[in-house]
């Protein structure tokens, strides 16, 4: 899951993907979710888990956007940005945003990025929050963890995200939540073949 590419550098928005829950999820302690089919935990990240977030994010990315993105668009630098923004999110104090990431095993698989709205400078902003980001990775779908994700980070308060209109899935996932199109759109800079639609709820 996420929102998309023009937000996702820091406090922005990000691609998306949608719900994955299939029957009901229970946390028997705290952090761990279970039903009889998944067990994973949610967690704040550490300065440590900066490095595994950013190639989650570039894998991620990869597998949902490739065929829409310029060639050349996984480069070393773009690689590199990706490393150098989580370890400046993770790597300070930032109050304002709450970030959580989903393991099993040991594995990262996912997380999510939630903080104070942003736009541009005519733009009215709807809400005082904004979900940045949610990113599961595809072995994971269908198995609780993005709605586990946008519980933890965002719970059920009012906010404003953009998702990509190429990405049906996080559309989905995002109506199942409560969020609803409000007819503002834009094309997204860094890949002209994506366009990015607001919600709110």
């Amino acid at each position: 899951m996420s929102t998309s590419l023009a937000h996702d550098a820091g406090p922005r928005r990000d691609l998306g993907r949608p719900r994955e829950a299939a029957g009901p999820l229970r946390a028997p302690s705290p952090g761990r979710w279970q039903d009889e089919r998944v067990d994973f935990t949610i967690r704040q990240p550490s300065a440590a888990d900066a490095p595994r977030i950013a190639e989650l994010q570039v894998a991620t990315w990869r597998e949902t956007y490739a065929h829409l993105l310029p060639e050349g668009f996984f480069d070393d630098a773009h690689i590199r940005g990706r490393h150098e923004m989580w370890n400046q999110i993770l790597g300070e104090a930032h109050d304002e945003l709450t970030v959580r990431i989903a393991e099993r095993d040991g594995e990262l698989i996912g997380w999510a990025m939630v903080g104070p709205s942003f736009g541009a400078e005519d733009q009215d902003l709807p809400r005082d929050r904004q979900v940045y980001s949610i990113y599961v990775s595809r072995s994971q779908h269908g198995t609780g963890v993005g709605q586990a994700l946008l519980d933890a980070a965002l719970g059920a308060a009012p906010a404003v995200l953009w998702v990509a209109k190429e990405n049906p899935r996080a559309i989905a996932f995002y109506l199942r939540n409560g969020f609803a199109f409000d007819g503002v759109e834009q094309i997204d800079p860094l890949a002209p073949m994506i366009t990015d639609a607001r919600m709110v709820r």
